[in-house]
């Protein structure tokens, strides 16, 4: 099996996780390649010690990750930092050549992602943007159903992500609420491409916005005892209209900090006049659909999946997919790219997707802002 040797600009949570799932590549079955981990790069020394603790292929520990990247061991990167540092990073990852699984949105707001479109596409160099959530089994059966044409007429899809944390206003201010390190988007940004993802990859491109911007939470603790201004969006409701004419349909994609009661949930739902289909990662080992012909019963059925990815595991079958599963069926998707293959059909989101989800955020935001309905421009 091809070794392919990685680098991680970013150490801390989501750089963990691929080290994770790179140790983890025994689980896999059939591979074409797998990853070795051998530098790793962020301005905080101290995160870097874990790498180094538990990876013993790693050889090169530095805080400057231009170092890293004239490594001649490092094919191929996972960048995982601040949404304000994409604009830098990114661009001269492309340059030197090496491949990239940059985490999403691409850049902190629209000029930054035209600035790292701009630098990619050089021929052979594989360029994905990190999306986890499609890869659950149920999400899955979810696309091949729409793909397959079993909706009919569309009536409506929603993807949501959703989580609770924020609801306290005394949780500690992060980067995430500050304008100048996570970009005016607020959560939009950091949680948009998780459901702009699917709509995109299956040809669900909204013409147009309204969007419903909430700010609960205006001042958070900064941890020396003061309060400090909040500055960016906690919820966002966008609802898009996809097509044109009677054929035209709502698009509803929620990215909420604050949704009482949820810790990470993902859904995907998508509503039509001849079939039915929706996934909640509240019910990971699980899809519903439902099958309708005219005067006849409406009935949802749920199939149990179990453990079925789609890149092949050990796991049996009977047991149950979770979050990490997701990680490391994203990266596989990758790892097979790199290797030649064609992530068995379902890769990880296109530098173009990134591109599309900036053009609907930023409508998105002056729609929020202004009050009123706003026409995406794509730049294709």
């Amino acid at each position: 099996m091809r070794t392919i040797g990685f680098g991680i600009i970013g150490c801390g949570l989501m750089g963990r996780e691929f080290a994770s799932a790179a140790a983890r590549w025994m689980h896999l079955q059939d591979m074409r390649a797998r990853p070795r981990i051998v530098a790793v790069c962020d301005t905080d020394p101290t995160l870097m010690d874990w790498y180094s603790d538990h990876l013993p292929g790693v050889t090169q520990k530095t805080t400057d990750y231009r170092a890293l990247l004239a490594n001649d061991a490092v094919e191929a990167i996972y960048c995982a930092v601040p949404h304000v540092l994409h604009g830098a990073i990114y661009p001269d990852i492309l340059a030197s050549g090496k491949h990239l699984l940059g985490e999403k949105p691409f850049g902190m707001d629209r000029a930054q992602n035209a600035a790292i479109m701009a630098a990619s596409g050089r021929p052979g160099q594989l360029v994905r943007c990190s999306s986890e959530m499609p890869f659950y089994p149920g999400a899955q059966r979810v696309i091949d159903f729409a793909r397959s044409g079993a909706l009919g007429a569309i009536l409506e899809v929603e993807c949501a992500f959703l989580h609770a944390s924020d609801i306290n206003p005394d949780k500690p201010i992060n980067w995430k609420r500050m304008v100048d390190v996570n970009g005016a988007y607020g959560c939009m940004g950091d949680l948009g491409m998780h459901v702009a993802h699917v709509p995109l990859r299956l040809g669900w491109r909204p013409r147009s916005v309204h969007a419903s911007l909430v700010k609960r939470v205006t001042t958070r603790p900064d941890g020396r005892g003061a309060r400090v201004p909040c500055e960016t969006w906690d919820n966002a409701t966008i609802t898009g209209t996809v097509g044109a004419g009677p054929e035209a349909f709502p698009l509803v994609l929620k990215t909420w900090r604050i949704a009482p009661g949820e810790a990470n949930t993902w859904s995907l739902r998508v509503l039509g006049m001849e079939g039915s289909a929706e996934f909640t990662t509240k019910s990971p080992r699980q899809w519903r659909f439902m099958r309708y012909t005219p005067g006849g019963a409406q009935c949802w059925q749920t199939e149990d999946l179990g453990y079925q990815p789609l890149f092949p595991a050990i796991t049996g079958g009977i047991f149950e997919f979770g979050f990490t599963d997701a990680i490391q069926q994203m990266w596989a998707a990758f790892v097979d790219e790199l290797a030649g293959g064609d992530a068995r059909g379902f890769p990880c989101a296109t530098p173009q997707e990134a591109a599309d989800h900036h053009a609907i955020l930023t409508a998105a935001l002056a729609s929020g802002t202004e009050g009123r309905v706003v026409d995406v421009e794509y730049d294709r």
